[in-house]
């Protein structure tokens, strides 16, 4: 049944097109032009932001910055295994699914730190790429307000997926 939905849609989009007497091939190439134009002028801001990830790992910062929060989190109860993933799930989705994926590697999925790292995935938000992506395109300079609102709800994130995680498979620390 699910396989049907998207070449529905699709068909019920050329039907309404053919019905208004729009020409649809032609608005499907004015959309494809606009998109490429939107690529290009966010392209700059995602080079930054990747380069900036690269440099973070690749420095050993991502290290320094776990072993120096650790204590505080494991107040809270947040696995170890989970930190990485914590601070760099803000910054890159793949960079994420990269801890993730080690995450999973070194514990098992149904362990502790694995639930807390899945319930994080979807969770979350890669703030830092979706700020820079939908700032750049509407050329707002001041993020001000939105930048400090969805770290929150970043940290808001990570810590109930921890509380989540433990009251629902009962893993009370």
């Amino acid at each position: 049944m699910t396989d049907f939905i998207i070449p529905c849609f699709i068909g019920i989009i050329i039907i309404a097109g053919l019905i208004r007497n729009v020409d649809i091939f032609n608005e499907f190439l004015e959309g494809a032009k606009e998109s490429l134009k939107v690529g290009i002028d966010i392209l700059p801001a995602l080079i930054a932001l990747l380069t900036a990830i690269g440099m973070f790992k690749a420095s050993g910062a991502l290290d320094v910055l776990t072993n120096l929060i650790s204590p505080f989190t494991n107040l809270l109860g947040f696995p170890p295994e989970c930190l990485p993933l914590a601070l760099i799930r803000p910054v890159s989705g793949s960079g994420a699914l990269a801890v993730y994926e080690s995450i999973l590697t070194d514990v098992h999925p149904d362990s502790f730190a694995g639930r807390v790292a899945s319930v994080i995935l979807g969770s979350t938000e890669t703030t830092f790429y979706t700020i820079a992506v939908y700032f750049g395109v509407t050329k707002v300079k001041k993020t001000r307000h939105a930048l400090v609102s969805s770290l929150a709800s970043d940290v808001t994130g990570f810590i109930f997926s921890t509380l989540t995680v433990q009251l629902y498979f009962r893993y009370f620390i």
